[in-house]
């Protein structure tokens, strides 16, 4: 059986705060007999000397300050626990997790989070991303509970509920350096053929994989994410269409230029999107604040750094 308890140990801190068995017994009203036995029970159980004793005043020994150090880590994971506890009961979940796609930047939720943080403090928040079908896998196989900006439309089979936050135009571009950016012309898929595309990967690991914008048989080097993808085509690596803010970005700086193609790729609709049934506090707010403040250009308006 543990000798030692968070009874035992919310003493020892506030007999350390306040530098004597009196001032302890003041700030956790109990009688100073008590905590005199609570410390000399602990030192024998233990074995250890806890305290050195001059008088009323008392210091920690190094046996008494190592345990203090790992207690007060204790301590504090035991009152982190009762807050989350009388927040489940109200209704709060104890981890939300949020899902992003890989295109867009998370930073944009931060005024969100930081009014979320505000009315739920002990809700613990965490933000993954995904690419492609990955973000509706995560979402299904319940490692996310709320998906903002989930590229296309999710996978047949229901279970979930969707809201459309807006759709984002595509761009094809090149940069100055790379051959087609010389041909003057509408591109060809035979022009295109004959170079490399830069591709973002699918993270799903079960759902059928999407390829976006490839043509069959071409050489493709395929990257993790979005920003990964824009610091290939920069680098004149090879060519693709990107989102319409990172392009005009790119363009802007004189890093890409755009060139029109044979066939261009339509716009892509992003998604709000949770689990069907599911009535969470912090899910619930999170609904409610995308629905009010839509997401989907402070997640987009973040610029590119190469």
């Amino acid at each position: 059986m543990l000798k030692l308890s968070l009874d035992a140990l919310e003493i020892i801190d506030a007999i350390d705060r306040r530098g004597s068995f009196a001032g302890a017994g003041k700030e956790l009203f109990r009688v100073p007999s008590t905590i005199s036995y609570t410390v000399n029970k602990l030192e024998e159980d233990l074995g250890v000397q806890l305290f050195e004793r001059n008088g009323p005043k008392v210091a920690l020994t190094a046996a008494g300050r190592e345990l203090l150090k790992e207690g007060r880590h204790l301590l504090k994971a035991a009152s982190d626990l009762e807050c989350r506890v009388r927040r489940v009961s109200s209704g709060w979940e104890t981890e939300f997790v949020i899902g992003v796609d890989s295109l867009l930047s998370p930073i944009g939720l931060n005024e969100d989070i930081a009014e979320f943080y505000a009315c739920a403090d002990q809700t613990r928040l965490r933000i993954t991303q995904e690419s492609l079908s990955g973000t509706w896998e995560a979402l299904i196989d319940r490692r996310v509970d709320l998906l903002v900006g989930a590229a296309g439309e999710g996978p047949s089979g229901g279970g979930y509920t969707a809201l459309p936050l807006g759709q984002v135009p595509f761009v094809f571009t090149v940069a100055p350096s790379h051959p087609l950016a010389k041909l003057s012309r509408v591109l060809t898929k035979d022009d295109l053929h004959a170079h490399r595309a830069i591709s973002v990967a699918d993270s799903a690991r079960r759902l059928p994989v999407r390829t976006v914008g490839l043509l069959f048989g071409q050489d493709v080097l395929t990257v993790p994410d979005m920003r990964t993808k824009f610091q290939f085509q920069v680098a004149g690596t090879g060519f693709g269409f990107l989102p319409e803010p990172w392009a005009r970005h790119g363009i802007e700086a004189g890093l890409l230029v755009e060139k029109k193609v044979e066939e261009g790729k339509p716009a892509e609709t992003f998604y709000l999107a949770w689990r069907t049934g599911e009535e969470g506090e912090a899910l619930k707010w999170w609904i409610d604040r995308m629905q009010k403040k839509p997401a989907l250009q402070r997640l987009l308006n973040v610029s590119v750094d190469t």
